[in-house]
């Protein structure tokens, strides 16, 4: 996929002007309107793909004879998956164009998270998250990639954290609907093979919807006026220009681009971010559980966090845009993710220790949209959807790590709270790593503070 053309030959308004900056709003307005709601929905679907296995291992664990080790193995191998496929997956889409790809991986993510009500023991379980790690690659990290072809650096920690809602919401939302589907019966199928079914086929419905709906880029979207288009497209060539200076304009072989220490050092930061993320959500249905409580009610209480999550996220996504600040956005989000996560290995009853995964929920959606807008700032447009995959593949490898090590302790030890002890040790370096000087801490000094929202 390409970036923004060249404009038309209308008559620019004067930068700083009310003409430019009521021009800048009615763009970025309409952008975020036409885009932004769609991807959330997608991106709401996926998630919900990915981690509703947390809800079916209430039953499917008995049923199918999966241990707490072998669980949280298959839960997290997903991301081996999603690892070897991610960079090879963000560079075809970058090749085929974000319609055509990003429908290409919602039809195949759907087909296999349907495809789970078919597991039968450890190795089916395994192969098909194996695979399903497969299908999903890619998309993440597309969409990032999409909207940096949409959106200045003034707005991408706001739209990113707005994006990103779409996490905590599935899992807000997602939680009583998966507790809910376990109780479904009939055609001689359990809740979660149920479950399974009715959550994956959307995704399958959506790979049509993103065929008729979303544009490769703005030279594709006839809804946005001429006008707007242009000054979209200054803003995003002259953001270019000032990247360029700081290294080469032409595209870098892929060998080349994954030496940069930059990358190394991002991965490592959003390592510790998906070993909690997907601790937490692969094994907080469980957590829950164990205090005797219903699969329905279940549902609702592990909604809580995400709640409040929710909020947290877009909040310091606009301060962090607001303050002009990403490093400090960024280690903070993951201290209060720690503060949490110690607080769930010490707490005892059902109340503080949802409260306690409401503050480390908090905390690691917070980072998300700092942690993105840092990332993106300090890419070259050449190297943006090869950088981006690979902070998103070798990062996401903590999905794998931290639930198997949850699930590894639990049945080394018995205890629920003793398995959160690594993923406070992850968070703290993350925090550690986040304040690490760059090349460029902040954002590009050429971008206006935004002046909408």
């Amino acid at each position: 996929m390409t970036g923004p053309i060249t404009g038309s030959a209308t008559t620019d308004p004067t930068p700083g002007s009310p003409d430019e900056t009521a021009l800048e709003r009615s763009a970025i307005r309409r952008i975020s309107w036409r885009l932004v709601p769609f991807l959330i929905l997608a991106y709401f679907i996926s998630f919900l793909d990915r981690v509703n296995v947390g809800f079916a291992a209430i039953q499917m664990n008995h049923d199918v004879g999966l241990s707490a080790t072998v669980f949280g193995w298959g839960a997290g191998i997903f991301f081996i998956g999603y690892f070897l496929m991610e960079i090879p997956s963000n560079l075809m889409l970058e090749r085929f164009g974000a319609r055509l790809w990003i429908a290409r991986i919602m039809a195949t993510w759907g087909l296999i998270s349907a495809a789970m009500a078919l597991v039968q023991g450890p190795w089916s379980f395994v192969g098909l998250r194996f695979l399903l790690g497969l299908a999903e690659a890619g998309f993440f990290p597309g969409v990032i990639l999409y909207l940096t072809y949409w959106f200045p650096s003034a707005y991408r920690a706001r739209i990113i954290g707005v994006f990103m809602i779409s996490i905590p919401i599935s899992s807000f939302l997602g939680s009583p609907i998966s507790g809910a589907l376990l109780n479904v019966t009939g055609l001689g199928l359990a809740g979660w093979q149920w479950l399974f079914i009715l959550e994956g086929l959307p995704a399958v419905l959506m790979a049509g919807a993103v065929l008729w709906l979303l544009p490769d880029g703005p030279r594709d979207a006839a809804w946005l006026p001429a006008a707007e288009r242009d000054w979209l497209e200054r803003q995003l060539q002259a953001e270019a220009a000032r990247n360029t200076k700081r290294g080469q304009a032409a595209k870098p072989p892929l060998w080349e681009i994954l030496r940069d220490r930059r990358l190394a050092l991002f991965a490592a930061i959003y390592f510790g971010s998906t070993a909690s993320s997907y601790g937490l959500s692969f094994w907080t249905p469980q957590i829950v559980k164990s205090f005797g409580l219903g699969n329905f009610e279940t549902g609702l209480l592990n909604s809580i966090p995400y709640g409040f999550a929710s909020v947290a996220m877009i909040l310091w996504g606009r301060h962090s845009d607001r303050m002009a600040e990403r490093r400090w956005h960024l280690a903070l989000s993951f201290l209060v993710l720690a503060l949490g996560l110690a607080g769930g290995t010490v707490l005892t009853g059902l109340g503080p220790v949802v409260a306690a995964l409401t503050v480390a929920a908090v905390g690691v959606y917070m980072l998300k949209g700092p942690f993105w807008a840092l990332a993106t700032e300090q890419m070259l447009p050449a190297t943006a959807a090869a950088s981006i995959a690979a902070i998103n593949a070798v990062g996401n490898l903590g999905g794998f790590l931290g639930p198997y090590l949850i699930g590894a302790i639990k049945d080394g030890t018995g205890s629920f709270t003793l398995s959160l002890l690594p993923l406070v040790v992850f968070a703290l370096v993350s925090a550690g790593l986040s304040l690490v000087p760059g090349r460029a801490s902040q954002p590009d000094s050429g971008a206006r503070r935004p002046s909408v929202a």
